[in-house]
């Protein structure tokens, strides 16, 4: 299992909270559309999570070599499933895509934990353009506007 989204920024930065999981399969499998799993935060409130099964990253940017550069989760408790995570630089380029305020936050997020620079998504981002099916206009236009925020978050933490 491939683990994007809000999922995934929980998991490299902690700035954000989120209710589904994004993730895709390396094989066919059928996830319940009620698959939801609740527990309680730290706080002690009841909380849930579920797996969105209308999560497709299809319509996404992402570089060819995504999944063989996704890092290994070490979960204790799964099995039969091997979890992994999309690096931050591959995760900040699915983001590109839709690119809504939620995914530009994320990826200034990324940046500014020193995850991601702006030299290395507009590389990696630049390098996934031919497989991207879609009007490239959009798209070029978020990777310069997330480049552009990054390089101003990082020229701010520097005055």
């Amino acid at each position: 299992m491939f683990l994007a989204g809000g999922a995934a920024m929980h998991f490299y930065t902690g700035a954000r909270m989120t209710d589904d999981i994004d993730a895709v399969f390396d094989r066919k499998i059928l996830v319940p559309a009620d698959a939801t799993v609740i527990y309680r935060d730290a706080q002690g409130r009841a909380r849930s999570v579920y797996f969105d099964v209308n999560y497709n990253e299809s319509y996404a940017l992402l570089h060819e070599d995504a999944h063989d550069d996704s890092w290994r989760l070490a979960l204790s408790g799964i099995d039969n499933v091997q979890v992994l995570v999309l690096q931050p630089v591959d995760l900040a380029i699915s983001k590109l895509a839709r690119f809504s305020e939620i995914d530009r936050g994320d990826i200034l997020q990324l940046a500014k934990d020193g995850l991601i620079t702006a030299a290395a998504l507009r590389q990696q981002a630049e390098d996934a353009l031919p497989g991207y099916v879609g009007n490239l206009v959009p798209l070029q236009t978020s990777i310069m506007l997330a480049c552009r925020d990054i390089d101003g978050l990082l020229g701010d933490a520097k005055n």
